[in-house]
């Protein structure tokens, strides 16, 4: 499973016209599922996310969690995290999970997600979105679990 993680101020991602998710402070997530990924994975990437502290404390270092400060998540499908370009100029997507396996496995770390943090809103799994966000510092960590 990989995750690109943005801090942001806020965002809204949309499907056909409509919105589907927005937030103000807290992060995007960008997951992709790849071949092998399990419930349990997905229960730790989110895990993992929660406990994450890349929010500033009085001091100014990242010392808080989303949760310290009150931050929700924005969780977007993005199986092209798992492009392979390392043959040829056109991108390979063999190591991401099937469509059913993987839109369980998004679901499963939404519905985690919503454990753990105050506010969850998601993108339409497998739709073409359209994301806009306000990217705080910028502040964008690459996971992989």
């Amino acid at each position: 499973m990989r995750v690109v993680l943005q801090r942001v101020l806020s965002a809204s991602v949309e499907a056909e016209g409509k919105v589907t998710g927005s937030i103000g402070k807290g992060y995007v997530a960008l997951l992709g599922v790849g071949k092998g990924d399990t419930r349990e994975t997905a229960v730790k990437m989110a895990e993992k996310i929660a406990r994450l502290r890349l929010f500033a404390d009085s001091g100014g270092k990242t010392n808080l969690s989303a949760a310290d400060v009150g931050g929700a998540l924005l969780a977007v499908s993005q199986f092209t995290l798992y492009a392979d370009c390392s043959k040829g100029h056109r991108p390979s997507f063999t190591g991401a999970a099937e469509p059913a396996e993987a839109r369980a496995l998004y679901e499963a770390f939404i519905a985690e997600c919503k454990r753990l943090f105050g506010k969850v809103e998601s993108g339409v799994f497998g739709a073409d979105m359209k994301l806009s966000l306000v990217n705080d510092g910028p502040f964008t960590m690459c996971l992989e679990m």
